[in-house]
């Protein structure tokens, strides 16, 4: 493991959101969502792409608070725009489990 420096943590951007939609995304190498996640007012909404399907349906993502990087550049992935890199727990055959806040708070806060 790669020792970094306090200020290199700094520059990384997580911040708390919440998923506004989630669609199939078929057009995917591997199976993966299109999410829209609200930011708040400083960040703004932002698109992702998650490959969170073994875990998670469309239904239940929507109103789900979540913790993504939203400081990386924009990449596109089968010709859509992921503006944000959304964080979870990787299980040992891919099934991501998300990283969220256990209690309900403001859309937009950074987390430290």
């Amino acid at each position: 493991m790669e020792e970094i420096e306090w200020n290199d943590f700094e520059k990384v951007e997580m911040r708390v959101g919440t998923i506004i939609s989630a669609e199939a995304f078929p057009e995917a190498r591997d199976p993966a969502y299109k999410l829209k996640i609200d930011f708040g007012d400083e960040v703004g909404e932002k698109s992702s792409s998650a490959q969170i399907t073994r875990r998670y349906t469309q239904e239940e993502l929507s109103g789900r608070q979540i913790i993504a990087v939203v400081n990386f550049p924009a990449k596109r992935i089968a010709g859509f725009k992921s503006e944000c890199l959304v964080l979870g727990v990787m299980g040992e055959e891919k099934d991501v489990v998300l990283l969220s806040p256990d209690q309900k708070v403001p859309n937009g806060l950074r987390i430290g």
